[in-house]
């Protein structure tokens, strides 16, 4: 969410920090409903004001017996009070009309992110590892033959419908390694705080880490009013809403592994093979709360995080930082971690790192106070830490071999009993 002080004062910059998202116009709309409201909490304050100073003048002309002017003065008391009443509703509609629009716009883009229309503007800054040279032609992972018995598409169906899965056997047990590796390797090489939390939400907890009201339609609300969470990315950060933290406990740096669920709104016909894009994923995320002054190490060291998990796990990757029109609505900056996929023969996203500067903050209204300061907004970041199902399918298509096993990467044969691939009859040797 917007300062709308930064906007009245300086409104050519925001205007032109949108118009780098392909937004116009906005500022002029927002100015003007804000014109509206303090001239309407203006028009109160002076109407309060005559009304005050009329009952005043009543309880004078009361007192020296002057009825007539008592009555007159009582009558123009009722008909202020009546005016303040009224111009007080107007403007407390004409601020949540304000509110309701300032949440609805995406924050604004760093100066240093690339500017782009769309995923064709984003700068690849990193690349690490080189894909196999295979001596077959790969399959993707649904497709190899020690996968398809632990990895069943048509009981899910039948259970839920499209885009969901059922694993079994030593898919699963690949599936649960990996992301006991990740936790593991979060909290005792990147002192990261593992954290559990709910999947459901109420509505303000999705308001405070902007998934509404722009993106109702992506996620999933119960009968009752709760929301189920679309990343842990909304639990973790909303720990702060509200809060007036000591500047001495930041950062904070917090890790979870949770269910997931995302109606992939506007995504048909994509992805529909696999396990790629699901309804129902596992996560392990990773957020920071910290200063606004730190943010930006943050990122870099939040990214440095991710990318070490892919690299344990000898997945070649690449890392792009998003242009202005690929970046998400809440993000000053994103870094997107890619893997290799084989059986796709192309780089996907498996990560995504992004810091949002105030944005969250000002939404939560979760701030900290340095000794002798003022309280400020807190800076937050969120990233992938990574997508455990994305992160699976890595796994089976870089280490898949042409009799249809899986050698699996060294970091999880100890999570495994010692066992170190998936044979082609599906089990784990």
């Amino acid at each position: 969410m917007h300062d709308i002080r930064a906007i009245r004062e300086n409104p050519s910059a925001f205007e032109a920090a949108l118009a780098r998202r392909g937004l116009t116009g906005i500022s002029t709309e927002i100015l003007t409903l804000d014109s509206a409201r303090r001239a309407k909490i203006l028009a109160s304050e002076t109407a309060t004001a005559a009304q005050n100073a009329a009952s005043k003048e009543a309880g004078a002309a009361k007192a020296r017996g002057d009825d007539a002017e008592f009555n007159r003065l009582r009558g123009l008391v009722a008909e202020k009070k009546s005016e303040t009443a009224a111009m007080t509703l107007e403007a407390d509609q004409l601020d949540r009309d304000l509110r309701n629009l300032l949440l609805t716009i995406p924050n604004l883009p760093l100066d240093e992110v690339p500017d782009g229309p769309d995923e064709s503007g984003n700068v690849e800054i990193r690349r690490w590892g080189s894909p196999r040279n295979f001596d077959f032609i790969p399959r993707e992972h649904f497709e190899i033959a020690g996968v398809k018995p632990g990895m069943d598409f048509e009981t899910a169906a039948k259970l839920s419908g499209a885009r969901f899965v059922v694993l079994k056997g030593a898919v699963i047990r690949v599936h649960r390694a990996l992301a006991q590796f990740m936790l593991d390797t979060h909290i005792e090489e990147h002192g990261l705080l593992e954290t559990w939390t709910p999947v459901l939400v109420k509505e303000d907890a999705m308001y405070g880490t902007n998934q509404l009201p722009k993106f109702a339609e992506d996620s999933y609300q119960t009968t009752n009013g709760w929301w189920l969470i679309p990343t842990s990315e909304v639990t973790l950060t909303n720990t702060v809403a509200g809060d007036l933290l000591d500047e001495a406990a930041l950062p904070i740096r917090m890790t979870a592994h949770t269910q997931c669920f995302r109606s992939e709104a506007g995504s048909a016909g994509k992805d529909t093979s696999g396990m790629l894009r699901q309804h129902q994923f596992e996560k392990v995320e990773m957020v920071t709360i910290c200063t606004p002054d730190a943010a930006l190490a943050e990122h870099e060291r939040m990214t440095n995080c991710a990318q070490a998990i892919l690299e344990k796990l000898e997945i070649p990757y690449r890392t792009i930082v998003l242009c202005t029109g690929d970046m998400g609505f809440g993000s000053q900056k994103t870094h997107d971690l890619e893997a290799w996929l084989p059986g796709q023969n192309k780089y996907r996203e498996i990560s995504s790192v992004s810091t949002c500067g105030q944005f969250q903050g000002r939404r939560m209204n979760a701030r900290f106070k340095a000794p002798g300061g003022k309280p400020e907004f807190v800076a937050t970041l969120n990233g992938s830490g990574l997508a455990v199902g994305r992160c699976l399918i890595a796994v089976l298509e870089n280490g898949q071999q042409a009799d249809g096993s899986v050698e699996l990467p060294a970091v999880l044969h100890h999570y495994l009993g010692g066992k170190t691939k998936i044979a082609a009859s599906g089990v784990l040797e």
